[in-house]
């Protein structure tokens, strides 16, 4: 009575492994740099307006010089410039200009005593941001070589929003057992981007899957909205279902479901993916006959 276990390879296991890896450092990124931001919040709001990426080079060396009030107003122009050169930025005197003002302008600040203490708290968490940086880069690295190496990795990449590090991760979280989903309509289902339909009787109810694999539907909303830049017919779709009055996320989500069952007919086939094939069905089709 009990499922087979679904028999990956080893391959897409250490696919799996570093891809969830890689995510989950740029999701610790992202925590720190909201505490960051809090941080700076209380008691340096100018810096906020000098930087609009905290996690980016030039502001993490910038802060790290000068993570205070008085010595951010003493930075000179040739430091600032000399820290946007090394951030490969373009623009440098203007956003020179733009970061010396907002660091040098007024602004309401606290006691020298509380200062001192945020900063210190501050370039701790510049030397976290600065090891995550690095660390996801080398990952980065990791997870595009361990999927290129992989057979499937042609078909994913072939697929419209989906290169290398998008593809390692629906790769990973999907496995690439053959035989592990019946048909498209199985993989969808275990996606999530397929809707439960419950009927009984004069009642019929649709519900979404709110059990399941959240790092596949992260992965599988970010595809479709690349997709919808990449590929004319998923544009289509899109702008179809949202001309219906369908929510920017429900669209996303009906487009990844459309996309999860061309996947899977070509791993099938072992073919790539054509953009006629993928949605000549649809030329001909009334607008009522979309599926969800």
């Amino acid at each position: 009575q009990l499922r087979a276990v679904a028999g990956d390879s080893p391959d897409a296991g250490a696919v799996k492994v570093v891809a969830r890896t890689h995510k989950t450092l740029i999701w610790e990124r992202t925590r720190q740099v909201q505490r960051l931001r809090h941080q700076l919040r209380e008691y340096f709001p100018a810096a906020l307006a000098a930087f609009e990426d905290l996690d980016a080079p030039d502001a993490l060396e910038l802060l790290g010089k000068a993570p205070d009030p008085a010595r951010a107003a003493r930075l000179t122009r040739a430091q600032v410039s000399a820290a946007l050169k090394r951030a490969r930025r373009r623009n440098i005197a203007d956003k020179t200009d733009v970061i010396l003002a907002a660091l040098r302008s007024e602004q309401l600040g606290q006691p020298a005593a509380v200062t001192a203490a945020y900063a210190v708290t501050v370039r701790s968490l510049i030397a976290l941001i600065t090891v995550l940086n690095e660390q996801v880069k080398t990952l980065q690295g990791q997870v595009e070589a361990d999927f290129g190496r992989h057979p499937d990795a042609e078909i994913y990449r072939s697929q419209p929003g989906l290169g290398a590090v998008l593809g390692a991760r629906v790769l990973g979280e999907s496995g690439d057992d053959p035989d592990r989903y019946a048909d498209g309509k199985c993989r969808r289902n275990y996606a999530a981007t397929s809707p439960i339909t419950r009927a009984s009787g004069k009642k019929k109810v649709v519900a979404a899957r709110f059990i399941h694999n959240s790092r596949l539907v992260d992965a599988l909303n970010a595809q479709a909205l690349c997709a919808t830049n990449a590929s004319p017919g998923a544009r289509a779709l899109y702008d179809e279902l949202r001309a219906r009055g369908i929510e920017h996320n429900d669209a996303l989500r009906r487009l990844a479901s459309r996309l999860v069952g061309i996947l899977h007919g070509c791993l099938k086939t072992r073919t790539l993916y054509d953009e006629a094939t993928a949605w000549s069905h649809r030329q001909n089709l009334p607008q009522s006959s979309v599926a969800a």
